[in-house]
Parts: structure tokens; sequence; C-alpha cells
């Protein structure tokens, strides 16, 4: 009972994000006023995947990751990711004439982790421990400012196109939202995940699963740039977060069940 505000606190932050959506839209809506664009635009690609952030955050053991992690991971892996992702992307598509959703993927995935291992090796190397729960929950974390900065793209591209259709933009915003969870943050907590198992203990049978994860993460986000129709969506968000959960349980299990060293708490920018 103790942690049912924590474990119901996701369903706070879905409620209030989308009444302050719709007071939002309903006053661009009324004013017409374009100045509402951008915080429409910031809370319909960023509600969803932050409650889903919050869902997972409480449900990783007994330990925490700190919300200054989650707030770096959040913003400068979403930051990076985007940036490096497209710019190897424009370089490939210049060189290749042509660029296969399996690259798209394996370029993306890899340019979300770059936070995450940045975080592991270096502000979180002086901590003895090394939860796997804790890199999920912070490669869930990269995932979605990574999802998050591609749908206010899309979306404002939408408006562009449709010469100012807030429909349309409602619509981006939608679809893309509520598929984030099911696509970015899902996959790179899982690989996320992994790799901090591998770093805490590592054994060759760790190696092949990170390996064996990217590669999986790699593979459905293929399949999720490929194939169109609902069907396959829902068949991939299914895998995707069902995989998901499965590690998210595994790990909140390992983390009750080892013992550890005394916390050591992670250290502010000031000391």
């Amino acid at each position: 009972m103790r942690d049912l505000p924590r474990r119901s606190a996701w369903l706070g932050v879905l409620v209030i994000g989308l009444a302050l959506y719709i007071v939002v839209l309903r006053t661009l809506v009324r004013t017409q006023n374009p100045n509402f664009v951008p915080s429409l635009l910031l809370l319909g690609a960023t509600v969803v995947p932050l409650a889903f952030l919050t869902f997972a955050q409480a449900r990783t053991g007994r330990w925490q990751v700190p919300a200054s992690a989650l707030v770096v991971a959040a913003f400068f892996g979403g930051v990076i990711g985007v940036v490096v992702a497209g710019t190897l992307e424009y370089d490939a598509l210049r060189g290749l004439g042509a660029l296969p959703m399996l690259f798209v993927a394996v370029i993306e995935e890899a340019a979300k982790m770059i936070i995450p291992v940045v975080l592991l090796f270096g502000v979180l190397a002086r901590r003895r421990r090394r939860l796997p729960s804790d890199g999920l929950v912070i490669g869930v974390a990269s995932g979605m400012g990574f999802a998050a900065l591609e749908t206010m793209g899309y979306g404002f591209t939408a408006l562009l196109a449709s010469k100012g259709n807030i429909n349309a933009v409602q619509e981006t915003l939608f679809v893309r939202g509520l598929t984030a969870p099911a696509g970015h943050t899902a996959w790179t907590g899982l690989t996320c995940g992994a790799l901090w198992a591998l770093v805490a203990t590592p054994t060759g049978k760790k190696l092949l699963a990170f390996i064996g994860t990217f590669i999986g993460a790699v593979a459905m986000h293929t399949a999720w740039d490929t194939f169109g129709g609902v069907i396959p969506f829902i068949v991939l968000a299914i895998l995707s977060l069902g995989w998901l959960f499965v590690a998210l349980h595994r790990y909140r299990a390992f983390a009750e069940h080892t013992q550890w060293a005394p916390r050591e708490p992670l250290e502010s920018p000031a000391g």
C-alpha cells in the first residue's frame, strides 16, 4: 500500500498532461493564434511517453534512478540521438542514393544509446551497483526523448504540408504519441537494460544476450518502418511491450534478491 502513490503516479502524469493538451488545443482553435502551436506539439509529443517513463520507473525495484539522470538521458539522449541519427542517415542517403530501412534502424538504435553509455561509463562509473533495471529505465528515458523530438518534427511537417490544418497535426501527434511506448522507448529500454546487465556481471552469456537484444530491437524497428497497416503495428506493439515487461519483471526480481553494498547516491553536479 505504501508504494501505491508511486506506482500510480503515471496515471496522474497522463491525466494532467492530456488536460493541458486539451486546454492548449481549444485555445489555439478559438483564438487561431499560431503562438500556441509549439505548446501543442510539445504536449502532444511528450505526454504519453512521459507517463510511460513514470510507469517504468516505479516498477524497477527498490532503488529508483535519480530524476537528474532521467532528465539528462531524456533531454540530451533525445537531442544528440536525433542529431547523430539524422546526420548519419543524410550522409548515407547521399552516398547510397537509397537508404534501406535496416540501416535506418541500426543508426537510430545506436544513436539513442550514446547518452546512456556516457552515463554508464562516466557519471555512474563510480557506482558499485549497476542494476539492469536502472539501465532499462534510463534507456526508456533516452528513447522517450528521441521519440518526442521526432514526433514534434513530424507534427510540424504535417502542419506545413496541410497549410495549417490543425486536424492533420492532431492525427500525427495522436498516432505517434500513442505508439511511442511500443517503439523507441521500449527498444532502447531493452537494449540499455541488457547492457547494464552485461556490465554488472560480464559473462559470455550476458554478452550474447546484449547482442541478441540489440539485433532484436533493430529487427522490430525495421519491421515497424517497413510494414504498413494497423494489424502489423498492433502485433509489433504487443511484442515490444511484452518483451519490455518481461525484462522489467526479471530485472526487478534480480534487484530484490541480490545483496548489494550500502547505497551510494548519485552525486549532483555540485559534488
